[in-house]
């Protein structure tokens, strides 16, 4: 049996299949590799059972989105680690050997993430993941070569292995004794932000969590759902809430929670003079849905949570205010 499954989620994504699967097949030798797929509507399941066929299908009989998705897919792959790839990542020659590595250094390191590099424009890291994730006090994601919009060319400046807070789950590596032992993805995110609560409860029962510099992957991003749908802001706004009220500790959680709502507020009304009314009704449909099902996330939360979960006080405060665009001035 091979050590790493490479489990591709997939729905509707033919041409991205086609595109990416021969490099993945190629650079991904003793793998074992799974197209797990969502109830798709054209004939990528086929296409890839006629011009793939070493490739194992998972049939999913429904669309259940990234985290029940994958949750399910995962049921009956056996393989010690897992690899969750998106269908649009291009992977690099070699790209499995460092995470080996890293896995087999230290026990406690149950997820890790590769460098991840925009396709478009290989000489930049892509937004989601770049260099490693981290959050900030009030739960605001960013991550080492990109924050907000700023994106960094990559110059050998995170070439590292380092601890990070989360791991992103366009590349995204998990032993599978660890992914069963946290109960998988928490499904009712959907997608978005799953990923961050994952690595969240994994730091949260001890678990290690690692970006590994010497993998290398591209992204091409937004190829499932762009980054200015209406629907990703919703998601995203909405789960970040579900997050934090999960997996905050208690000192000061509510308080910390209110805090996030404001900002989220503020967030809101700069969608609405930037002239993105839909964007702004999704911050509300997100708080919306938040109040209506505090309680039941309320419940989710388990185990001690830890204190020392951000990396700085606000990002959003040393970005737009003391305009550091740059990881290295982030104190």
């Amino acid at each position: 049996m091979s050590d790493f499954a490479i489990v591709i989620l997939n729905w509707n994504g033919k041409q991205l299949l086609e595109q990416f699967l021969p490099f993945l097949i190629k650079y991904s030798v003793g793998a074992t590799i799974y197209v797990a797929d969502n109830a798709s509507t054209d004939d990528s399941i086929s296409f890839v059972r006629t011009h793939f066929p070493s490739v194992k299908i998972i049939i999913n009989d429904d669309n259940y989105g990234y985290a029940a998705g994958y949750n399910r897919a995962l049921e009956t792959v056996t393989e010690p680690y897992l690899a969750l790839v998106n269908s649009d990542i291009e992977v690099t020659e070699n790209w499995l050997f460092p995470i080996k590595e890293l896995f087999d250094q230290n026990q406690k390191i149950t997820i890790i993430q590769p460098k991840i590099l925009d396709f478009k424009d290989k000489s930049k890291f892509e937004y989601a993941g770049a260099g490693g994730g981290y959050i900030d006090r009030f739960g605001f994601p960013f991550c080492r070569g990109r924050i907000f919009d700023t994106v960094e060319a990559d110059l050998g400046q995170y070439n590292d292995s380092r601890p990070v807070f989360w791991a992103s789950g366009a590349c995204f590596f998990i032993r599978r004794i660890g992914f069963e032992e946290l109960n998988g993805f928490d499904a009712d995110f959907f997608a978005h932000q799953e990923e961050i609560d994952l690595c969240w409860r994994a730091r949260n029962r001890g678990f290690e969590v690692y970006y590994c510099g010497q993998s290398t992957v591209y992204h091409v991003g937004g190829a499932t759902l762009d980054y200015q749908n209406p629907r990703k802001t919703y998601l995203n706004f909405r789960n970040s809430l579900f997050m934090l009220l999960k997996n905050l500790p208690r000192k000061n959680l509510f308080l910390m929670i209110f805090i996030r709502l404001c900002l989220d507020g503020m967030a809101g009304i700069k969608f609405l003079f930037q002239g993105n009314p839909k964007h702004c009704l999704a911050v509300i449909q997100a708080h919306f849905d938040f109040y209506r099902k505090a309680s039941y996330y309320f419940k989710k939360r388990a185990g001690k949570q830890q204190e020392d979960y951000y990396y700085c006080q606000s990002i959003a405060k040393q970005y737009f205010i003391e305009k550091k665009n740059y990881f290295k001035q982030i104190l």
